[in-house]
């Protein structure tokens, strides 16, 4: 079965457990709570194993039958909590931006894989960066990416996908002042620019991309502390 289209007409599997109205019917009964517990820990697993597959064979390089196997589920699984690929992918954008609660991916990245990096109080230094931190950094820049090259593929995902920026862009702007007459959007979207570009070349090019280019960069945005 091809990823992009959904289970047969008429499979189960197909239908939504959130309760409805239909005319001249009563409101179907809400899911019970244990079966509610397995729906979300079906969708917990299955977004996990998209997320580790997606990140290192590729978007295109892991169907959903390898997302449900290394899920230890069916494919039936994922068309009963997902409608195809797009909408898993849209999915584990949502979790992506909820698990970092405001935190910026640069942050993210900063904290895992420089030696010197910028805590709230000041510089602090880091003899021995966490290897568990690292590998998830480069798993966040590799999702970026595949997120990035499926939107420029997929028409229908890309304008989904292009909110999801919008939505980082409007969270930057709240800390963005207008200076010297660049309006606050334009900075939030310079930020997002540098927010994601600068990871990408110091997780290459630690070397030749130190750590320190993360302070000139809060400075050039926000000003010195």
């Amino acid at each position: 079965m091809n990823d992009t289209h959904g289970p047969p007409e008429g499979d189960a599997s197909s239908r939504d457990d959130t309760p409805s109205r239909t005319s001249g019917s009563r409101p179907r009964p809400a899911l019970p709570a244990a079966r509610r517990d397995r729906r979300e820990q079906t969708r917990t697993a299955l977004l996990g194993a998209a997320e580790r597959l997606w990140a290192e064979h590729g978007i295109h390089g892991a169907s959903l039958d390898d997302i449900a196997a290394a899920a230890g589920l069916t494919k039936g699984a994922v068309y009963s909590n997902f409608a195809g690929k797009t909408d898993l992918l849209l999915a584990l954008m949502d979790r992506f931006t909820r698990d970092r609660a405001g935190m910026g991916v640069l942050d993210e990245i900063q904290a895992a894989a420089a030696d010197e990096f910028l805590e709230a109080g000041g510089p602090s230094r880091r003899t021995h960066p966490c290897p568990d931190a690292q590998e998830h950094a480069r798993r966040v820049a590799l999702l970026l990416v595949e997120f990035w090259l499926y939107g420029m593929r997929d028409y229908a995902a890309g304008w989904r996908i292009a909110d999801w920026y919008a939505e980082r862009r409007a969270q930057l702007a709240r800390d963005l002042t207008e200076t010297d007459g660049v309006p606050v959007a334009d900075r939030a979207t310079l930020a997002l620019a540098m927010e994601i570009g600068l990871p990408f070349q110091q997780l290459l090019d630690p070397e030749r991309v130190p750590a320190r280019i993360y302070t000139v960069r809060r400075d050039l945005l926000f000003g010195p502390p």
